[in-house]
């Protein structure tokens, strides 16, 4: 073990830890101001504002021996013996002085910028900025000019902390932006001819530390201060990324990476950063309906419960299409209830939508083939019943030959999923009841047909294609009209109360050995379910 002294108090530090001065202090509650440092980054050191008085220990003696000058604290090791002080005059002269040359030249402009709210430009001018402003206010023109069909730079903003150039060049790859120009007159640009349109660009304006990088999705749609940003999971394919689902009145404005070291440290890529639009789609199905007289019918829920469920158990030899968009207790549910009316219910798993091949990227972080995000967690549901793993493709000619009298499916695809022969060929049971986002070739032949609810507005938990299982809140709620499915399924059992996603898991932990580890209550960066198995 390392001991570390910050402003004067000792810290033990791990030796495998390669921790730097601002992680260091960030360990006793010390937060080091800084631009050009992130942790999944190399270090540049070059914006300033983290110069701290750094010195050693020696351990026989006791005696501390300082630098005599400010050392930039992201490049200085925390090491046994280190010494960092953080809070000296001279360090807050040092503090002040950067913020005021970073000012002399940068636009005035919060009101209109994007970044108002959450700019460290601003939270560092109030925190250890001078009090008056000395240089004279000039009048100024904020230049803006687009870098690829998701970002827009604001070039007058910009701080030089080069955080996006060193993102292109060490996490994909790709190397679209460069520095410009020498000294003040330095700008960040992308080559002729090769616009910032890598899949992982929208990152950019996450690192920009402030208002030089805007998302053109998000410009202008909504300010910080109105939104919350709630912990969710990553529905676009089967790495599970760990989010914010940032909305407002329950609309979804943005989503941005949520650090979580197992799954995806601080990124996500474009596709599922702006994949939520089709959750507010005003083709989305938001009203029950049935099939009466070959017409279709609206139907009440207050009614429909009752009905689906007498019908459903009166309709003998029965199946269940469990969608690898459900979370691991709704899938647990619906297999319970199919099981419930028909202890031989034949459980299937959904169609797994896969679009190409994996994409790996220079850093580490994958964009799966598989477009969505439970197919693993769904498969050791249908395991614990008991039966091989089927899929639609197995059920369809069952259900041909007349052996499955009623068949559910539960669908949420964001995309098309089913072709027209497939769902003439599923019509043929005597009960079909499809829930789904979207209207289908599937939903044009059911008896019934249920909105089903989005990602963002359901609650439980996703297994990722490597085993990491991860639990979510619901960050908005559903429109009217639509019934989150594990509430559905919750009530077609007959169990008392509302639907709770967190007991519904522990009740799974404590009968299925491959969520054992869920047992205990899950953090908020997951649990390893196959380490579990291992240890086992």
């Amino acid at each position: 073990m390392g001991i570390v002294l910050i402003n004067g108090q000792e810290v033990e530090l791990d030796d495998d830890l390669r921790w730097n001065g601002i992680q260091a202090a960030r360990h006793v509650g010390e937060e080091i101001p800084h631009y050009c440092w992130h942790p999944g980054l190399s270090v540049v050191a070059s914006c300033r504002m983290c110069l701290v008085e750094t010195g050693r220990r020696d351990p026989k003696t006791g005696e501390i021996s300082m630098m005599p000058k400010l050392m930039p604290a992201c490049q200085t090791p925390a090491t046994d013996g280190s010494v960092f002080i953080t809070d000296s005059e001279k360090v807050r002269n040092a503090r002040a002085m950067v913020e005021e040359d970073l000012l002399i030249n940068h636009p005035i402009d919060c009101p209109i910028c994007d970044k108002a709210g959450e700019c460290l430009l601003q939270d560092y001018h109030f925190q250890h900025g001078r009090d008056q402003r000395r240089a004279d206010i000039r009048p100024f023109t904020s230049r803006r000019r687009s870098l690829g069909d998701t970002v827009t730079l604001f070039v007058d903003r910009c701080v030089m902390c080069s955080r996006c150039v060193r993102f292109t060049r060490e996490i994909t790859g790709t190397s679209e932006l460069y520095v410009t120009g020498r000294g003040s007159s330095e700008e960040i640009d992308v080559f002729p001819g090769y616009p910032l349109a890598n899949k992982m660009a929208g990152n950019v304006v996450d690192l920009c530390p402030v208002g030089a990088l805007g998302d053109k999705d998000f410009l202008y749609q909504q300010r910080v201060w109105f939104m919350r940003a709630e912990p969710g999971v990553c529905a676009g394919c089967s790495s599970g990324c760990a989010i914010f689902v940032e909305q407002n009145q329950d609309r979804i404005y943005r989503l941005k990476p949520r650090e979580n070291p197992h799954v995806n440290q601080w990124w996500i890529c474009d596709e599922g950063r702006y994949g939520f639009h089709h959750v507010h789609s005003s083709q989305r199905l938001l009203q029950p309906r049935q099939r009466m007289d070959g017409q279709w019918a609206g139907a009440d829920w207050s009614r429909l419960v009752d009905e689906l469920h007498e019908k459903f158990s009166a309709a003998g030899h029965v199946a269940a299409v469990i969608s690898p968009h459900l979370t691991v207790e709704e899938a647990y549910l619906l297999a319970r209830y199919a099981r419930s009316v028909d202890s031989r219910a034949v459980l299937v798993l959904g169609p797994v939508p896969v679009v190409g091949e994996d994409e790996q990227f220079l850093g580490g972080f994958t964009i799966r083939a598989e477009k969505c995000p439970n197919r693993r967690g769904v498969e050791e549901v249908i395991a614990h019943f008991g039966g091989p793993l089927a899929t639609l493709d197995d059920l369809v000619p069952q259900v041909e030959e007349g052996g499955i009298e009623a068949v559910w499916v539960a669908g949420g695809y964001p995309a098309p999923w089913i072709d027209d022969a497939t769902a003439q060929r599923l019509a043929t049971a005597g009960m079909l009841v499809v829930q789904d986002l979207f209207d289908s070739p599937l939903s044009a032949v059911a008896d019934y047909v249920l909105p089903a609810a989005a990602f963002a507005e359901r609650e439980g938990s996703y297994v990722n294609c490597r085993d990491r299982l991860q639990s979510f809140r619901w960050a908005i709620r559903p429109p009217q009209g639509v019934r989150v499915e594990g509430s559905l399924y919750f009530q077609l059992l007959g169990q008392d109360g509302l639907y709770d996603a967190r007991g519904t898991l522990q009740e799974i932990a404590s009968q299925m050995r491959y969520f054992s580890a869920a047992a205990g209550g899950v953090p908020e960066t997951g649990v390893d379910l196959k380490v579990d198995q291992l240890a086992s």
